[in-house]
Formats: structure tokens, C-alpha cells, sequence
């Protein structure tokens, strides 16, 4: 599981067979002290719940495809879940 924040959401011209009605947004990645890491990404929202701000957990790769309901519909990222808060124990 990764760790992400949505920063936006995208609005297709063209919706694939499969994906009707699964809002598509834009994630940015974050470590695992909520700081950016890399470029934006496009996920699909399997919760249907996820909105601009909120911290979430996404998938990548074929278990991104696997995660939507008609699964393996061609997707690179998949947002799972969203979370509450990151707790993190002092590092030695």
C-alpha cells in the first residue's frame, strides 16, 4: 500500500468500458512522513468516497486493476481506502 493526498480530480473525454461511473482523481504520492514524493499520478477511486485533501492509500499495478468491481479494467493506480492518521514510532 502506498501513501498519497488528493490534490485533484480528472474528467475523462472518453470512458473505458468498465470504468462508468469510477471517479477518476489526482494523487499526489507522499512518504511516509506526509512529505511529496515524485509527480502526480492518476488513480481510480475504488471507495468512491475520496475528495479534494483527504490522505489516502492507493495500489499500483496489476493489484490496482484487480481492486475495482468489473476487476483487471485497465488502470495504473487504484485509491483502497482512506486514512484516519499515520502514527509513526521514533526512529533509532
Amino acid at each position: 500500500m502506498l501513501l498519497g493526498k488528493i490534490i485533484g480530480t480528472v474528467t475523462p473525454a472518453l470512458v473505458y468500458e468498465g470504468l462508468e461511473g469510477v471517479p477518476l482523481l489526482l494523487v499526489q504520492p507522499l512518504d511516509k512522513h506526509r512529505r511529496p514524493r515524485g509527480t502526480a499520478i492518476v488513480a481510480a477511486d475504488a471507495t468512491r468516497q475520496a475528495g479534494y485533501g483527504d490522505l489516502i492509500y492507493y495500489e499500483g499495478g496489476r493489484e490496482a486493476a484487480l481492486a475495482l468491481d468489473p476487476w483487471f479494467v485497465p488502470v495504473d493506480h487504484t485509491v483502497i481506502g482512506i486514512v484516519d492518521g499515520v502514527n509513526l514510532r521514533e526512529e533509532s
